[in-house]
């Protein structure tokens, strides 16, 4: 399993925002899509950055109220750890664990096509297992 068969289950939505929006904009909008990140665009499709939930809290914690007086430039994460479409599941796994984050925009020949969730990933992993389960438990009733 890759990522683009998970992108053909989920869909290729991907949500967007421009680096001078305001953090309340961008607040309102992961409220609004009930979604953990926003990837960043400025011109053409790749990515400079990413917002994500997690960026606000800290910048909460940090600054108070007075984050709201900012742009998703000054809060987005610059360096965006990307995936491929032909990227393993377990690549995708390795990558999230190692630099310790939630979702990974998907490029192909440098263009934004997706958008992968932790979710995304564990949700794909749990019907691989299911799956596999189906299947040894029809070969051991066929077998017996």
């Amino acid at each position: 399993m890759n990522v683009e068969a998970i992108l053909k289950s989920k869909g290729s939505e991907i949500v967007t925002i421009a680096p001078t929006a305001p953090i309340v904009d961008a607040v309102r909008l992961l409220s609004e899509k009930r979604i953990g990140a926003l990837v960043v665009i400025t011109k053409g499709d790749a990515p400079q950055g990413i917002l994500s939930e997690r960026d606000i809290v800290h910048a909460l914690a940090e600054r108070g109220a007075k984050l709201f007086d900012l742009t998703v430039g000054d809060l987005m994460t610059r360096r965006v750890v990307t995936c491929a479409p032909g990227d393993s599941i377990a690549e995708l796994m390795a990558q999230m664990t190692a630099h310790r984050i939630r979702h990974l925009p998907v490029l192909a020949n440098g263009r934004l096509v997706g958008i992968v969730s932790i979710g995304d990933v564990v949700k794909n992993r749990l019907e691989e297992i299911e799956g596999e389960s189906a299947s040894l438990r029809d070969y051991i009733a066929g077998a017996a």
